[in-house]
């Protein structure tokens, strides 16, 4: 029988482990557009290996469960785009281009997926329980950026030192939020990041005559 040809300098062990987050992934890109198309409380992992391909053992060697499955969704996408989201505003000084660019791209990683938009927008919501676990992760972290990058305007009188940073960072995200879940239940198509600029209109403006 011949030998697998290992003159590359990777062994039988190293290829395997390195296709391991391979079918990780594939599972967590499968699951999502399951979950979107059929719901998360009517789809069933094998629904998710069969998307994926795979055996419905395979996706119980990565996942514990189809719990666990949404967990990573929204874990893997949380820290994708906060990462993006800090490289992104590290070189920007100003605090309201800062946000300008934290809200494009809040709307441009939704509008690019829109199974994760669904995602997101729906079955995250599905019970208090799911919005309660997820509240606490990452979501925290972004409110946080959000809520740093005012502060840092009031500091520099880019913004008014009369709102609460708190309240301010959340009305941003919750209008940004209403313009995906908009889209999503929308029956005309149309391109989502362009509505930042409508949101921050707004939001940097008032809707006061001066």
């Amino acid at each position: 029988m011949p030998r697998p040809n290992t003159s590359n300098g990777k062994s039988a062990r190293a290829v395997a482990v390195a296709a391991v987050p391979d079918k990780r992934q594939a599972i967590l890109r499968a699951a999502t557009k399951v979950f979107a198309r059929k719901g998360y409380f009517n789809s069933k992992v094998s629904d998710v290996a069969g998307e994926a391909g795979i055996a419905d053992g395979t996706v119980y060697l990565y996942f514990k469960s189809k719990d666990e499955i949404l967990h990573s969704i929204f874990d893997r996408a949380m820290e994708e785009f906060i990462a993006e989201g800090k490289k992104e505003i590290h070189e920007i000084k100003r605090a309201d281009k800062r946000l300008q660019r934290i809200a494009e791209l809040h709307l441009e990683k939704l509008g690019a997926d829109r199974d994760l938009a669904v995602v997101f927008q729906v079955e995250l919501r599905g019970s208090t329980k799911f919005m309660e676990e997820f509240s606490a992760a990452g979501f925290a972290e972004y409110l946080s950026i959000i809520h740093q990058t005012i502060e840092d305007g009031q500091k520099t009188g880019v913004f008014r030192t009369d709102i609460n940073a708190t309240v301010c960072s959340k009305i941003l995200f919750g209008a940004l939020d209403e313009m995906v879940t908009n889209w999503i239940l929308s029956r005309n198509h149309y391109p989502l990041a362009p509505m930042a600029e409508e949101v921050l209109k707004i939001f940097f403006g008032g809707i006061r005559e001066k």
